[in-house]
């Protein structure tokens, strides 16, 4: 199956129309070119200002210390910054919890240090995107506050009230076994409030237009302050009305387009990432019947399946994951992540499967968040296997997308299952072996570092794999060069190839008479595949080995290690 996108917006409607065939398993779609932009080319680091570097000696990382470690970012090859929240906060939920959209968090720099680093950033030539959350605000935000005392103010009609406790107050909660209900009571209102996630994060409501155009206000502001784009936190629970049915709420489309529209009449150019965790039948409703919805989503329905075919060595059902999110208008891409700052989410697969995915990747329940996910990073979870660790590298940035890292994830980090939540997987960047990881001077750090055991920061550290030919940082960074090297990733068609087996994922790309075949081995023992090559190639030039293999009746035969991989240049 082959697919970049749809050929132009009157076509949108047929896509449409693929889309729920797709979904239904009878029809796939017509191979398609893509439509270049600019996101469709970054390689994204994901970090947290204040678990990065701490320049002052004050426990907790700043915007200053970001600047100082840039040349370290791009030393590896990326460009492309993702900030997670950096405004004011209480911090009860690591500052996705806000109590000023416009500000900068006091201990994180001032607005001059914020200035100079996206000063020094854009003189490297990195896009910098940040994180904003639109679903909730904070109890302690002055907008709560105001409308918690009193009912009849504007503000109180910013949030979604009830003056009863609605049938299904126990249903919806975006973090299900630690949260008991999704309505609470206010003791200054008497009324009940809504909130999707923790119960001190009262949702919007952006049924009301203020809301909406508050909304807009603040994307302004940033723009205007240097970014390029946004992850949008939580997008399905901005644009739900839980009023009638918490559990099954109702969608409004409109405020996701009107807020999207915004922001390219503001800033033509600015990325749009959306967290949508979706089925592949609601995408289109995201990216917009007419292109006028999110320019990215991270492809959570996919991930599931890739983290299910890993824990069983076996690519099919990764495979029909890919087909299924495929299909996507001309200007959408789709992000593609191994970690991120959140628990790998299985929640869609059969208990059945989850309970194997568990057992591979967190055989302890204290390994396990929520009833639907894995709070650990990657490296703990592959047994801190460097063959599995490679295979997952060179498969993340070899998928039709763009790739993401967190911060930490491209040395192997591990985690302290000790912090609560998902906290576990937030400790501070570890750089050298000095006190601390090098991460901050002072005595009292805000977050403990690692410093115990397998992956303890005199382990695993920058500075120390800087210095290995054979570290796993030296390895991303090849593989980020490599995937430079094939911008028939980004710019061309794809193709999922039948090697015979459900052991082997074979995928290439086209662009331009120009074709780049890649291998991955999902079982632990080695393989051998026959896969058949476009007309015309003659053999395939191995681009980590320069081995080239002939291919002789168009059948290239490639011969994979145990967690093996393989790069082909097709001749």
């Amino acid at each position: 199956m082959r697919n970049k996108g749809i050929r132009s917006k009157k076509h949108w409607a047929c896509w449409v129309l693929l889309s729920l065939c797709l979904s239904c398993g009878k029809h796939k779609p017509a191979k398609q070119p893509n439509q270049d932009a600019w996101y469709k080319h970054l390689l994204i680091y994901n970090l947290d200002v204040k678990t990065f570097k701490d320049s002052n000696g004050d426990g907790e990382g700043d915007f200053n210390g970001l600047t100082a470690k840039l040349e370290y970012l791009r030393s590896i090859g990326f460009n492309a910054i993702w900030l997670a929240p950096f405004q004011p906060s209480p911090l009860r939920d690591d500052g996705y919890d806000v109590t000023d959209y416009y500000g900068i968090d006091p201990k994180l720099g001032t607005q001059a240090d914020y200035h100079r680093f996206i000063a020094a950033a854009k003189a490297m030539h990195f896009k910098v995107i940040m994180d904003v959350v639109l679903n909730h605000t904070s109890d302690a935000h002055p907008w709560f506050l105001e409308a918690s005392r009193d009912t009849n103010t504007e503000k109180h009609r910013w949030y979604v009230w009830s003056a009863k406790r609605p049938k299904d107050w126990d249903k919806g909660m975006g973090f299900p076994l630690v949260e008991k209900e999704t309505w609470r009571l206010s003791p200054t209102a008497h009324e009940y409030y809504f909130h999707r996630f923790y119960n001190f994060q009262p949702d919007l409501n952006y049924q009301n237009p203020a809301v909406e155009k508050e909304a807009e206000h603040i994307l302004g502001y940033w723009l205007d302050q240097g970014m390029d784009g946004f992850r949008l936190d939580a997008v399905p629970f901005i644009i739900d009305d839980p009023r009638k049915n918490s559990e099954n709420p109702r969608f409004d489309f409109n405020v996701l387009h009107q807020l999207t529209a915004f922001v390219k009449r503001h800033k033509p150019g600015a990325v749009l990432l959306g967290e949508a965790n979706v089925k592949p039948e609601e995408n289109a409703k995201y990216f917009g019947e007419h292109a006028d919805g999110l320019n990215m989503m991270f492809n959570f329905y996919a991930n599931e399946y890739l983290f299910y075919g890993l824990a069983r060595g076996n690519v099919s059902l990764f495979k029909d994951a890919l087909e299924k999110t495929a299909l996507k208008p001309p200007t959408a891409q789709w992000a593609w992540f191994l970690r991120n700052h959140d628990e790998i989410d299985i929640g869609r697969l059969s208990k059945h499967q989850k309970n194997e995915v568990y057992a591979k990747m967190a055989p302890d329940t204290t390994m396990r968040l929520y009833d639907r996910g894995i709070r650990r990073r990657l490296a703990p979870m592959l047994n801190n296997d460097p063959a599995k660790l490679r295979l997952c590298y060179s498969l993340l940035y070899s998928l039709p997308g763009t790739p993401v890292i967190r911060e930490g994830e491209e040395i192997g980090m591990g985690d302290d299952l000790q912090l609560k939540e998902r906290l576990s997987v937030r400790t501070p960047m570890q750089w050298d072996t000095a006190v601390n990881a090098g991460f901050s001077t002072s005595r009292n750090v805000f977050r403990p570092v690692i410093n115990v055991g397998t992956y303890a920061y005199h382990r695993v550290n920058v500075l120390s794999e800087s210095g290995d030919a054979n570290s796993l940082l030296n390895f991303v960074k090849g593989m980020i060069n490599l995937r430079k090297q094939c911008p028939e990733i980004n710019n061309g068609e794809w193709q999922l190839l039948d090697p015979g087996i459900n052991k082997v994922l074979v995928i290439c790309y086209s662009d331009k008479g120009k074709s780049v075949l890649i291998c991955h081995n999902f079982d632990d023992r080695p393989q051998t595949v026959s896969v058949e090559v476009p007309a015309g190639v003659k053999q395939g030039t191995d681009l980590l080995g320069r081995v080239k293999l002939k291919a002789p009746n168009h059948k290239l035969t490639i011969a994979l290690a145990g967690s093996g991989f393989r790069w082909f240049r097709l001749n």
